[in-house]
């Protein structure tokens, strides 16, 4: 059965973000929505979030299936929340309005916590802007990152408990990408890449692997797929 997770907002501190310089927009006081997304029961979660163009900052830690706050001055640009439960299991969709762009004072920032014990299947799209990942606590079960022209640092220092794949494509910005440690790492990338500098890992033919990869129980897979202008990658 169907039902729509609960959502409520209240004032949280603020915080600053540069333009990007698309279209200069008209400004008002800086908004604080929070969002707070109930984990009763839920097991699975799929979650997609959407943002063309600001600042996204993502981690664990959350005790409900998601907490966080949007921090935004153009009252146009609050974003999209789509969520239900089906049994144990969540759908969520986070996306930015169409036609949000930045402008010279306009502040636009997701600070977004997602619950650890979750298993979950996690989509980012970010265009243009940062997007800081730390995910490494996280249950994940896949990971896909499709970034433009921004920068994204990706964060998955942890202790996993179980597989998971990672997929990054991209445009032309940067990607900084920390493996964890104590686990299995395969790692590959493929056309378009501008430079890619890999530390901690063994170079096999056409990817990279660690002394653990077909040892550990646990393995991660990273696939790095286009157009990206300069991936680090530190196993």
């Amino acid at each position: 059965m169907n039902a729509r997770i609960g959502i409520f907002a209240v004032a949280t501190s603020g915080f600053w973000l540069g333009g990007c310089g698309f279209n200069n927009v008209a400004t008002g006081p800086d908004r604080h929505d929070a969002i707070h997304l109930d984990s009763a029961k839920i097991e699975k979660a799929n979650v997609e979030l959407d943002m063309g163009a600001g600042q996204m900052n993502i981690d664990g830690g959350a005790e409900k299936l998601l907490d966080g706050t949007f921090t935004y001055n153009v009252d146009e640009w609050k974003p999209i929340v789509d969520s239900t439960t089906n049994d144990s299991h969540a759908t969520v969709t986070i996306k930015e309005p169409n036609g949000a762009r930045s402008g010279s004072n306009t502040k636009y920032i997701w600070d977004l916590h997602l619950n650890d014990r979750i298993l979950t299947d996690l989509t980012i799209n970010c265009g243009a802007g940062q997007a800081h990942l730390n995910l490494g606590t996280l249950a994940l079960r896949n990971l896909e990152v499709h970034m433009g022209a921004g920068q994204v640092r990706l964060d998955l220092s942890g202790e996993p408990a179980h597989d998971y794949d990672v997929k990054i494509e991209g445009g032309v910005g940067q990607a900084d990408i920390r493996l964890p440690k104590g686990v299995g790492i395969y790692a590959e990338a493929h056309g378009g890449i501008g430079s890619v500098t890999v530390t901690g890992l063994q170079k096999k033919g056409d990817h990279w692997e660690n002394d653990l990869y077909n040892k550990s129980k646990v393995t991660v897979k990273l696939e790095v797929n286009g157009g990206i202008g300069e991936i680090k990658i530190a196993g």
